[in-house]
C-alpha cells in the first residue's frame, strides 16, 4: 500500500530568503542607486552577474548571465563590485535574529536558511507568525526585505518562499500539498534543474500531476536514484531534517581574469595567487581535503574540472605541485577566462540524517 505524507514526520519549517540580497545591499549603501537597474559582478565587457536587482530583472537580467549580455539588454545598467565582507556582516546580523527563535538553523548561503520552529524558544504555536516577526525584525535591523515560505518539510517551504516574492510569504498546509503539487509546473520543483525538466517534458511530464502518474520503478529506471526522490516529493514527502551543524563540502578560491589567458607562464602565475588564497582560507578555517580539484572556464563559457585524490591530506607543497600537475595535464586549445582551485573530501562520510518524531502541526 502506497504511503501518504501523513505516514511520515511533519515539522514546522520556515525557509527565509533575502530578496536580491547582494544587489539590495548595494542599493542600501548607495542611495543614488535605489530604484535603478543594478547588478553585482563583472562589467560591461566581461564577467558574470552574481546578483541582479528587481529593476534589472525587468530587462530579463538574471544571476549567472554574462555581464556583456546584461549590458546589451540594459544600456543604463549599473555594475557594482562584490563586497563579500559587507554581505557577510549583514548575514551575521540576520542569523542572530534566527537564533532568537530556534537553534535549528541550517544556512544554505549568506542570504537564505531553513529554520525548524516546531519547538521554538518563544513557545509560539504559529510558524506563520514567527516568519512574519523575523521578516519585520530583519527590515528594522538591516533595512532589507526578506521573503518566507512555511510548510511541514524543507522541500515545500523552499517552493513556498518563491510564491510571493519580493517581500512576501506563503504557507502550504499538509492538506493542501497534494493539490498544490499536482498543479505545479515541473520546472518549479525545487531540485529539478533545467536539463532534467526538459527530459521530463519530452516524455510528457509537464506538471506534478503528470509526474505522479509514473511508477517508482519507471522513475528509478529512467532517472536513477533521483527517480525515487521525484516519486516522493511529488507526493509531498521529504524527510531531510534541518541540519544546524551542516558541514562544508568543499573549500575553494577562484579568479575571473580581466583578459583571457592562454600562455602557460601567465596561467601558472595566476594559479599561484589562487593557491595562496586557498591556503590562507584553509589555515583560517582549519579545513583540509584529500581531493584537489582544478576548475577551468574557457572564453566560450564551457567549463572543465580536473581532480586528484590522496589517501592522506596533502601538505602545502604537495597541494601546489598537484595544482600545477592538473594545470599541465593536457594542452589548452582555447583561451581561459577563469581558474579555480579547491579541496574536498574532508572525511570518510557524512553522518546520517536524523528523522524527527511526529508532532501535531497547528500552523
Amino acid at each position: 500500500m502506497e504511503k501518504s505524507l501523513f505516514d511520515f514526520p511533519l515539522r514546522k519549517i520556515i525557509h527565509l530568503d533575502m530578496d536580491a540580497f547582494y544587489a539590495s545591499v548595494e542599493q542600501l549603501d548607495h542611495p543614488e542607486w535605489r530604484g535603478k537597474p543594478l547588478v553585482v559582478g563583472g562589467n560591461e565587457s566581461r564577467g558574470v552577474v552574481a546578483a541582479a536587482s528587481y529593476e534589472a530583472r525587468k530587462f530579463g537580467i538574471f544571476s549567472a548571465m554574462s555581464s556583456a549580455l546584461a549590458a546589451k539588454k540594459c544600456p543604463q545598467l549599473i555594475f557594482a563590485k562584490p563586497r563579500f565582507e559587507r554581505y557577510k556582516e549583514i548575514s551575521s546580523q540576520i542569523q542572530e535574529i534566527f537564533f532568537e527563535y530556534t537553534d535549528l538553523v541550517e544556512p544554505l548561503s549568506l542570504d537564505e536558511a531553513f529554520l525548524d520552529v516546531t519547538e521554538n524558544k518563544l513557545q509560539l504555536n504559529s510558524a506563520s507568525l514567527i516568519a512574519t516577526e523575523i521578516r519585520e525584525k530583519i527590515k528594522l535591523k538591516t533595512g532589507l526585505n526578506a521573503s518566507a515560505g512555511i510548510s511541514y518539510n524543507k522541500f515545500l517551504a523552499k517552493i513556498a518562499s518563491d510564491l510571493n516574492k519580493p517581500n512576501g510569504q506563503a504557507l502550504i498546509l499538509p492538506e493542501e500539498a497534494a493539490a498544490f503539487l499536482e498543479k505545479l509546473p515541473i520546472g518549479k520543483f525545487f531540485g529539478i534543474g533545467k536539463v532534467t525538466a526538459e527530459k521530463m517534458r519530452q516524455i510528457g511530464i509537464h506538471c506534478g500531476k503528470d509526474l505522479k502518474e509514473y511508477s517508482l520503478q519507471y522513475l528509478v529506471k529512467r532517472f536513477g536514484k533521483a527517480g525515487a526522490h521525484y516519486f516522493q516529493i511529488v507526493r509531498g514527502i521529504h524527510l531531510s531534517a534541518v541540519q544546524p551543524d551542516r558541514t562544508r563540502k568543499s573549500l575553494s578560491a577562484e579568479n575571473t581574469f580581466e583578459k583571457d589567458l592562454f600562455l602557460p607562464h601567465e596561467l601558472e602565475e595566476q594559479l599561484q595567487a589562487i593557491y595562496e588564497e586557498l591556503l590562507r582560507r584553509s589555515k583560517k578555517t582549519g579545513i583540509r581535503g584529500r581531493t584537489v580539484t582544478l576548475k577551468i572556464k574557457y572564453n566560450d563559457f564551457s567549463q572543465q574540472t580536473r581532480s586528484k585524490t590522496f589517501d592522506q591530506f596533502p601538505e602545502d607543497e604537495l597541494l601546489w605541485q598537484t595544482a600545477l600537475e592538473l594545470l599541465n595535464q593536457e594542452s589548452f586549445t582555447k583561451p581561459i577566462r577563469l581558474l579555480g582551485l579547491g579541496v574536498s573530501n574532508f572525511s570518510e562520510g557524512d553522518p546520517p540524517l536524523s528523522i524527527p518524531e511526529q508532532l501535531p502541526i497547528p500552523f
